[in-house]
C-alpha cells in the first residue's frame, strides 16, 4: 500500500484519487483557520505559486481536533482561506487525523514518519513531504514555518 492508493473529498464534496499526483512533490498538511499557526497558510501559498509549475503540490486537511480551532463547515474554511490568505492549494473536506476515527491516509503517514510523540499527530500545521514516487520523505513539527521547507521541495523537485 502507498500514498497513491488512497483518496479523498476535496473541499468541494468530489472525490480525489492521490494517484492523479503522481510524479509531483506533495506537501501534506492538516489545518486550521482559528490556530496561532493559521498564518502559515501564506508561507504555504508563496511555496505554491513558486514551485507549482515545477510539479508541486500543497494538500491541506481542515481538522477540528486540537482545540477546536476548525468549527467551520467546508464552504466557510474555503472563503476564509482564499479571503484571508489567496489560497490557491487544493483543500480537502475536513477530517480527523488522530483516533480511531482518522483518515486513512493519516494513519498511513504517521505509520511512516512518526514524530516526536510517537505516531500522533502533535497539533494544527503538522507537514509531510513526498517525493515524486509517492515516498514521505519527511515530517515537519507544527512550528516549522514553510519557508525552512524550500530546500528540502528543491531537492526532491530535482530528483
Amino acid at each position: 500500500m502507498g500514498i497513491y492508493d488512497f483518496s479523498a473529498k476535496l473541499n468541494d464534496g468530489k472525490e480525489k484519487k492521490l494517484s492523479a499526483y503522481k510524479g509531483k512533490v506533495l506537501l501534506i498538511v492538516n489545518t486550521a483557520s482559528f490556530c496561532g499557526n493559521t498564518p502559515q497558510y501564506k508561507g504555504m501559498q508563496e511555496l505554491y505559486a513558486k514551485y507549482r509549475r515545477r510539479g508541486f503540490e500543497v494538500l491541506a486537511f481542515p481538522c477540528n481536533q486540537f482545540g477546536r480551532q476548525e468549527p467551520g463547515d467546508n464552504q466557510a474554511i474555503r472563503e476564509f482561506c482564499e479571503l484571508n490568505y489567496g489560497v490557491e492549494f487544493p483543500l480537502f473536506s475536513k477530517i480527523e487525523v488522530n483516533g480511531e476515527d482518522a483518515h486513512p491516509l493519516y494513519k498511513f503517514l504517521k505509520s511512516e514518519k512518526s514524530g516526536l510523540l510517537g505516531d500522533s499527530i502533535k497539533w494544527n500545521f503538522t507537514k509531510f513531504l513526498v517525493d515524486k514516487q509517492g515516498n514521505i520523505v519527511e515530517r515537519y513539527a507544527p512550528m516549522t514555518p514553510p519557508g525552512r521547507i524550500a530546500p528540502d521541495i528543491e531537492k526532491y523537485l530535482a530528483e
